[in-house]
């Protein structure tokens, strides 16, 4: 039997998932039973964009849920005591500067099921978290990007 391929998240992604995973079962799938409980008392279903609308939420929303409870199974959470202080791994914040320009942005390396640019959390999968991944504090990292190579150094390491 194959191996089943580990997704490793942190704590707070997960807890996250899990928040979405009972939101859409709950309140989701209530409001868009609604909706199509409403659409259906207009009667003729031909011609019924409501009705065609909130079948569409209702198919987006059990494919979320689906394709949420199927990254459940696979999570590896990552222990708090796996976070390291010397080195980036998954579940660091760490403080970046753009060699350039001198500025400096903390950012968190996550999983690839929870990057989120806004709110600063880089996947491990993507160039830069690939290049930070068990670098120390005072290491220069090479990135490629379209406007060309860029470079940043690691001023600090955390525990998020």
């Amino acid at each position: 039997m194959p191996e089943v391929e580990q997704i490793e998240m942190t704590l707070e992604g997960f807890n996250h998932l899990k928040e979405e995973l009972e939101h859409r079962k709950i309140v989701v799938r209530s409001e868009v039973a609604e909706r199509i409980k409403v659409a259906l008392s207009f009667g003729d279903l031909s011609e019924n964009s409501e009705y065609d609308d909130a079948k569409q939420a209702q198919a987006e929303n059990e494919g979320r849920i689906m394709e949420i409870e199927a990254i459940l199974k696979k999570v590896r959470v990552i222990d708090n005591d796996e976070i390291s202080k010397t080195n980036v791994t998954l579940g660091s914040a760490f403080v970046l500067r753009d060699e350039a320009t001198g500025e400096e942005t903390q950012y968190t390396i996550v999983g690839a099921k929870e990057e989120n640019i806004f709110e600063n959390k880089i996947s491990s999968d993507s160039p830069v978290g690939q290049q930070v991944l068990g670098k120390k504090k005072g290491s220069v990292i090479s990135v490629k990007a379209p406007i060309g190579q860029l470079k940043y150094k690691i001023v600090k390491i955390c525990k998020d």
